[in-house]
């Protein structure tokens, strides 16, 4: 698949849109290789994330169980693109996603990202009326998860109202994650951002050193790689960070928060 990938893009020199096509297609194809029965730790996932589980009938459990899958993903692999395409209710297992937009000139920002045991309502964009845009969702790390049918699942919440509010509040939290993001970058600046986005890398890594790119970084948040480098300079003559290739290392937490 990479070598696939890599000659579209370097030899047939194909568009960035194209290219996430070819790469979901390609996706899709072996996802019907990995794709698992449910053992007993998917059950109990399930019965834990879905408030509403332990109130289904029989029926409707088997309906569910019937229509849930468990999927393996390689880090960078892409899970979802197209709003048109119902990729279904994902459920995180083990790993992290992440969750972002496209800009018509490629430039991409963070919405939020997924760890275990999180569950993805945007995957399943077609349970949600009036979605304008294409949200990609992308695996962090090497990826397992759940992944819930959407006409199982819509039919479920038509025929229960605990189903239904459960995805309300679902869409409630993520919009609340999206409003967060839009207002960074309409109403904060540059150095907050980055300092933000600094501690949050630590807190994720469990450590002060974590690995990470400009580039990386700058794609997080919807900014230039020539800004993040800018700001990271200054970052580092303020004795704040050691930057190092691919690597950054917090000297100042203290001083981190108080540009937040």
């Amino acid at each position: 698949m990479v070598l696939v990938l890599f000659l579209a893009k370097n030899v047939i020199d194909l568009p960035d849109s194209l290219l996430r096509s070819a790469h979901l297609f390609i996706i899709r194809a072996m996802e019907q290789k990995q794709r698992t029965t449910l053992d007993q730790e998917a059950l109990v996932a399930l019965e834990e994330n879905l408030p509403f589980w332990k109130v289904l009938s029989g029926q409707q459990k088997e309906t569910l169980l019937a229509s849930t899958a468990r999927f393996s993903y390689n880090r960078w692999s892409l899970l979802h693109q197209d709003r048109s395409e119902c990729t279904g209710l994902v459920m995180v297992l083990h790993g992290r996603l992440r969750v972002y937009i496209v800009s018509d000139g490629g430039k991409e920002i963070t919405l939020y990202r997924l760890f275990e045991r999180d569950v993805c309502i945007l995957s399943a964009s077609c349970l949600i009326r009036n979605i304008t845009f294409d949200v990609y969702v992308q695996a962090e790390t090497d990826t397992t998860v759940l992944r819930i049918a959407t006409d199982a699942y819509q039919k479920l919440a038509e025929n229960d109202s605990r189903v239904q509010d459960f995805t309300n509040q679902l869409v409630s939290s993520r919009f609340s994650d999206v409003m967060w993001v839009v207002e960074q970058v309409v109403f904060m600046s540059i150095d907050r951002r980055l300092a933000m986005y600094l501690l949050e890398m630590a807190a994720m890594s469990d450590s002060d050193t974590f690995n990470t790119t400009h580039e990386a970084i700058a794609r997080d948040l919807g900014s230039a790689r020539e800004v993040i480098t800018r700001m990271l300079n200054r970052f580092q003559e303020e004795n704040l960070v050691t930057v190092s290739r691919g690597t950054i290392t917090l000297r100042d937490r203290d001083g981190l928060y108080k540009l937040t």
